[in-house]
C-alpha cells in the first residue's frame, strides 16, 4: 500500500510545506487517574484505536469522567490523531485520522496527541489516512521519536517534518486506487481465510478417516488371528 501510494505520487505538481506552518498539534487528557475511567460520562479515543486503524473507529470508543469546566481538546473531522509513544522507533507516531463527523465531544487519550490542519490548507481527510501511514511521511516521523526503551515522539521535530500537498483532484484520484486497492486486499484475505479453514476442516476429516482405517485393519488382523487359533483349538 506504501510503495503504490509513493508511485502515485511521484511525478505530480505537489507542494511541499512544513507541518508546523499549516498546522497545530494539541494533546490528549490532562489531569486523569484510573478512577476516572470507571464509569465515564465522555467518550475517548484510545492508544490501540489510533495503533489499529487507518481512520478512527468511533464506534469503539472508551468512556472517562470530564466535567463541565475542565479544559480539554476533543477531536474534530479531518484531525489526525497519533500515538505519542513505542517500544520501537519504527512504531513511534502511527497515525489514524478522523474520518466521520462526531455528533459528540469526543476527547483524546493521554498517550497520543491530534494534528489539526489550519483552514486553508487543502487536504482531504481520505487522502491523509493513506499519506501519513506511507513511506513518505513515516520515515520522517519515525525521526522524531527518541529513546531507549520506549521511544517519544519530539513535537519540536514533529513541527519540522515536510508534507506534501497534491491538488484536490490528484488527492480523490489517488483515494479512489487506494480504496479500490484496500478492499481487493480485504476481499482476498477474506477468502485466503475461508480457503484455510476449508483446508483444515477437510485435513483433519482425513486424517480422522486414516485413523479410523488403522483402527478397523488393525481390528482385521486381530479377528483373523482369532479365528486361526480358534480353527486350530477345534482341530
Amino acid at each position: 500500500m506504501s510503495a503504490i501510494l509513493d508511485k502515485l505520487l511521484k511525478g505530480q505538481n505537489v507542494e511541499w510545506q512544513t507541518l508546523g506552518d499549516v498546522s497545530v498539534l494539541y494533546g490528549g487528557l490532562t489531569g486523569k487517574n484510573k478512577a476516572d475511567f470507571e464509569n465515564g460520562n465522555a467518550k475517548y479515543v484510545s492508544y490501540k484505536n489510533i495503533f489499529a486503524n487507518l481512520a478512527v473507529d468511533l464506534e469503539n470508543l472508551g468512556t472517562v469522567k470530564v466535567n463541565d469546566n475542565e479544559k480539554q481538546h476533543f477531536i474534530k473531522h479531518g484531525d489526525i490523531l497519533f500515538t505519542g509513544s513505542s517500544e520501537t522507533q519504527a512504531e513511534a507516531g502511527i497515525s489514524s485520522v478522523v474520518i466521520e463527523n462526531p455528533i459528540e465531544k469526543i476527547y483524546l487519550n493521554s498517550f497520543s496527541f491530534g494534528l489539526r490542519f489550519n483552514d486553508d490548507v487543502e487536504l482531504m481527510p481520505e487522502f491523509t489516512k493513506f499519506l501519513f501511514r506511507g513511506d513518505v511521511m513515516r520515515t520522517q516521523i519515525a525521526r522524531t521519536a527518541s529513546g531507549v526503551t520506549r521511544f517519544n515522539i519530539s513535537k519540536e521535530r514533529f513541527k519540522k517534518i515536510q508534507v506534501p500537498i497534491p491538488p484536490l483532484d490528484v488527492q480523490a484520484e489517488i483515494v479512489r486506487i487506494l480504496d479500490a486497492f484496500t478492499a481487493l486486499t480485504a476481499e482476498l484475505t477474506a477468502e485466503l481465510n475461508m480457503r484455510e479453514k476449508q483446508y483444515q476442516y477437510y485435513r483433519d476429516k482425513l486424517l480422522s478417516f486414516s485413523d479410523v482405517s488403522i483402527e478397523t485393519d488393525s481390528n482385521r488382523q486381530q479377528q483373523t488371528a482369532t479365528d486361526s487359533i480358534m480353527r486350530t483349538t477345534s482341530e
